[in-house]
C-alpha cells in the first residue's frame, strides 16, 4: 500500500512514502536489537554468546535491553496495523498485500519460466508472491513473538488465567520463532532485497523512496501500467 507518485526527477517514481521508510528503518533497528540480545540468551553456552552478553552489561542488562526492543516491536506492529486499517477503511488504497489466486498462478508461471517452459516470467503488480509470503510470515511471526514474549515477561499473570504448561510452551515458541526469523531475514530477505542479480549490489528504494521506471517496468509492469493509465500489454511486456 502506498501513495505512489511520479518523482520530479525524470525516469523515477515514488514507491515508498516517508512514513513507510521511517517504519522500515525502525523495524530494521528493532530487529537487530532483538537479535543481538535474544540469540545470546538462546545459545548462552557458546563463547561468542558469553562474550556478547559480557559486553552488553551482563545477563540482567541484556534482558532489559531485549525487553525494551520487545516493547518497541509491539508499538511498531500496532502502529502498522492501525495505519493499514485506516488507509483501507478510508478507501485511499487497496489491500495490495492480500493473497489472491493470481499469486499461485504467478508462482507456477515463474517456475515454468525458470524451467524453460515459458518465454516470460509472470508480470507482477505492486507486490509479487514472494514479497507477500515474506510480509505475512513477518506479521504472523511478530504476533507469535509478542504473545510468547509477554507470557515470559509476566508468567504469574498468565498462569492465573490458564494452565502452567503455557509458560514452557511460550519459551519454546519464542526461542525457535526468533531463530527462524533471524534465518529468514538474513538468508531470504537480504538475498531478494539486495543480493538478487536484478538489484545487486544494493536496492536503495526503501531508503530513498524512489525507483527507476526501468526497474518498475521489469519488476512491476502491472503497477506501472496502472500508474500511467494504460493497459498492461501496451508498450511491450515489461520484462
Amino acid at each position: 500500500m502506498s501513495d505512489e507518485a511520479v518523482n520530479s526527477e525524470a525516469g523515477f517514481l515514488l514507491r515508498f512514502s516517508p512514513a513507510q521508510r521511517v517504519e522500515h528503518f525502525v523495524t530494521m533497528v528493532d530487529f537487530v536489537g532483538l537479535v543481538l540480545t535474544g540469540l545470546p540468551q538462546k545459545f548462552y553456552t557458546a563463547r561468542w554468546a558469553q562474550w556478547l552478553i559480557g559486553n552488553l552489561g551482563g545477563i540482567d542488562g541484556v534482558r532489559w535491553i531485549h525487553r525494551f526492543f520487545g516493547i518497541l516491536l509491539i508499538v511498531a506492529v500496532l502502529w502498522h496495523a492501525v495505519g493499514a486499517m485506516r488507509a483501507i477503511l478510508s478507501r485511499k488504497v487497496g489491500f495490495s498485500m492480500a493473497v489472491n489466486k493470481r499469486d499461485f498462478t504467478d508462482a507456477v508461471t515463474t517456475l515454468r519460466y525458470y524451467l524453460g517452459l515459458e518465454d516470460h516470467p509472470a508480470a507482477f503488480d505492486r507486490y509479487d508472491y514472494k514479497q507477500k509470503w515474506e510480509y505475512w510470515s513477518l506479521m504472523i511471526g511478530n504476533v507469535i513473538m509478542i504473545l510468547s514474549g509477554l507470557t515470559l515477561m509476566y508468567p504469574a499473570v498468565v498462569a492465573r488465567f490458564g494452565p502452567g504448561e503455557i509458560i514452557p510452551a511460550a519459551k519454546v515458541a519464542h526461542s525457535n520463532e526468533g531463530l527462524m526469523a533471524f534465518l529468514v531475514i538474513t538468508i531470504w530477505h537480504i538475498f531478494n532485497a539486495h543480493l538478487h542479480p536484478d538489484v545487486f549490489p544494493f536496492d536503495a528504494s526503501i531508503f530513498t523512496g524512489s525507483i527507476s521506471r526501468e526497474r518498475m517496468a521489469h519488476e512491476h509492469p502491472l503497477e506501472l501500467a496502472r500508474l500511467e493509465g494504460r493497459e498492461p500489454g501496451d508498450h511491450g511486456h515489461g520484462h
